[in-house]
């Protein structure tokens, strides 16, 4: 009822619209707070006091009224001192004391990084409706008089019979009943080969039906089934907050009453303590407040962090957060999905095994027989030859066994698989079974070519490495990381492609809640990175400390991971790691420094020995270092 009152409601004014988005918002209200501060400073070299102190004051209002009203928000609602409410006293405190372009410069640095910082996190808030996109929105259910009724997702029962259609999604989970079809089931399970479905054998809410018409029984409800089930998990990894949020959080209420604190007692102690007049005494309590204010400190991260996103974006590694930097730089155990990530993610055919005539020649007939099937295992026997084929008719594909032909002299060939062969009425010698399974037991994905009832040849079809794998592989191995490869694809295939790669811890046949169970011990004895490309990637990427995706990853793996890398290329992930251990030595250097000028300049300040001008200009120097030093990592090299 909400939804379609929601979509026959009147469209609101797009002002509206943009004032309710955070994040435009927040950029719009820095922006004029700039405008605030530089253009007082401009009006102020010109001597317009009036357009001087009409700027300041539209920086303040621009900086520091959403600042005030979410400090009195958390004050009166949470009970609890914040650096929000901290930022905007010290703001009146400078401006208290002729420093009003102080103030404001002050709200604006603040301003801008809550800005950048709400920017960075609605990125990854998607995450969910990523996933919703693979639930139809409903199926086509059979009745008892045989006709069809479309019926919405929550309306399925337990023992209603779908009818999915060849490029439908199944709507839940079941069972197949009747037809044969193949299932895309990359999406939840990483398995780069769709899976023939027979009569009898179960298939998963959000997988693709490929070109068979089937009934599925369904065995669940759809809130029960195991996209639902992907989809709460994707929820509760992404509710897990990293170190540095909860050190924030404990820290921030305490720092904040603290110097709040201190001005008063500074003027207190000055004033009846050692006797100064109470405007000298409440010059040097806003003197302590401003050098005091964490300016610096605030920017001290987000200097370092933004220049190192922008460096990283640059060489095609995308950071969405300074978590994902610090957490990086950190790390010790790599976590690699298998398809589309150690791999290419596409069928080639990478072996024959000739039993009759030339490879060339069996190249060919598989080439011509299958040129017209759109089944990957197929098309990558088709790219496997670029040279003509023989002309081949009467073409007959076979649900989940293969397809058949006849050539010009009337000779029937054949590419299939055993299934195919004892529906044929074909034994293969034992010499050439044993060959067979030898290719099975590399994983290998495998079809015979045959002519009438004679074998011709054995074709070996697989996900190939990545070009740049192994030498990925062995750079995180040089600098000590620990290599592990999470994969729902068989066991064979998976120790196959990592040995190949160099990978010798290797986790197969892993359901996405068995993946995340995998992540969460491994979180446990170390800090973990995880890259993946798939839908049953999405909730290990939120469980670990980083999650990484390939750019050429599904929608849900993107908007879950903390890095994507832009080109597919894991090489640079290595450099990423270089940039961001670069980026916690620069992150420890500024926050040394800043905290250090307040320490320092503070204690001159409450002995009196800084006047406000030398305060301010210790303030904003120190954060116009650190900013300077926070650059520099805009010409760091992201490479491996």
């Amino acid at each position: 009822m909400s939804a379609i009152a929601t979509a026959t409601s009147t469209p609101q004014h797009p002002w509206v619209s943009f004032w309710q988005h955070e994040v435009k918002r927040g950029f719009l209200l820095s922006g004029l707070t700039l405008l605030g501060v530089v253009g007082g400073f401009v009006a102020g070299a010109y001597e317009l006091a009036w357009l001087q102190n009409s700027l300041w004051a539209l920086g303040f209002l621009a900086g520091g009224v959403p600042s005030a009203i979410k400090a009195g928000r958390s004050l009166l609602q949470q009970r609890k001192l914040d650096v929000d409410l901290l930022m905007v006293v010290a703001a009146l405190g400078a401006a208290s004391v002729g420093q009003a372009g102080d103030g404001a410069i002050l709200l604006f640095l603040f301003s801008l990084s809550n800005t950048l910082q709400s920017w960075a996190m609605n990125r990854t808030r998607r995450a969910i409706e990523a996933l919703m996109t693979l639930h139809p929105e409903g199926a086509n259910v059979l009745l008892p008089d045989g006709s069809e009724q479309w019926k919405p997702l929550d309306a399925l029962r337990p023992g209603d019979l779908l009818v999915v259609r060849p490029g439908e999604r199944f709507a839940a989970d079941g069972t197949v009943l009747e037809g044969y079809t193949d299932v895309d089931e990359s999406a939840l399970t990483g398995e780069s080969v769709p899976v023939d479905k027979k009569p009898g054998d179960p298939v998963k809410s959000g997988t693709l039906n490929g070109h068979g018409v089937v009934r599925v029984r369904v065995e669940r409800p759809a809130s029960e089934s195991t996209l639902a089930k992907l989809i709460k998990l994707v929820e509760s990894a992404q509710a897990s907050k990293s170190r540095t949020e909860r050190f924030a959080e404990r820290f921030e209420g305490p720092y904040t009453i603290a110097v709040l604190l201190s001005a008063p007692v500074v003027f207190a102690v000055a004033h009846f303590v050692f006797g100064l007049e109470a405007a000298q005494a409440w010059y040097r309590a806003m003197t302590f407040l401003v050098v005091a204010s964490p300016c610096a400190v605030v920017i001290a991260t987000p200097a370092a962090v933004l220049s190192a996103m922008a460096a990283g974006a640059r060489a095609g590694a995308l950071f969405k957060s300074g978590a994902a930097l610090e957490s990086l730089a950190r790390a010790n155990i790599f976590v690699f999905d298998k398809t589309g990530t150690l791999t290419e993610g596409r069928m080639k055919l990478v072996e024959v095994v000739v039993l009759q005539g030339s490879e060339a020649e069996a190249r060919a007939l598989a080439a011509g027989i299958e040129r017209y099937s759109e089944h990957p295992i197929a098309q990558a026997i088709v790219q496997g030859w670029e040279g003509p084929t023989p002309e081949v008719s009467e073409i007959r594909a076979v649900r989940g066994h293969g397809v058949l032909g006849v050539l010009a002299d009337g000779t029937q060939v054949w590419v299939g698989n055993r299934r195919l062969l004892e529906s044929l009425g074909i034994a293969l010698p034992a010499g050439v079974e044993a060959r067979l399974r030898a290719l099975e037991q590399r994983g290998l994905t495998t079809a015979i070519l045959g002519a009438n009832h004679h074998p011709l040849a054995l074709l070996g079809v697989a996900d190939t490495p990545r070009p740049e794998a192994a030498q990925a592989i062995a750079q995180l191995k040089q600098q000590g990381a620990r290599v592990v490869m999470l994969t729902g694809d068989r066991k064979a295939v998976a120790d196959h492609i990592a040995a190949q790669v160099g990978i010798g811890e290797v986790y197969a046949e892993l359901l996405p809640e068995d993946k995340l169970t995998r992540i969460q011990q491994l979180n446990q004895e170390g800090t973990v990175v995880m890259v993946g490309d798939g839908l049953n990637d999405a909730p290990a990427l939120n469980a670990a400390a980083v999650g990484v995706s390939m750019a050429a990853g599904s929608d849900v793996s993107l908007e879950s991971a903390d890095l994507v890398l832009m080109k597919n290329d894991l090489t640079r992930l290595v450099g990423a790691q270089r940039l961001a251990r670069a980026t916690a030595r620069t992150v420890y250097f500024n926050l040394s420094f800043a905290l250090g000028v307040i320490v320092v300049v503070g204690a001159f300040a409450l002995a009196g020995k800084v006047p406000l001008p030398l305060g301010v200009v210790a303030h904003e120097g120190g954060t116009v270092f650190v900013v300077l030093v926070g650059l520099r990592l805009l010409a760091h090299p992201v490479r491996a």
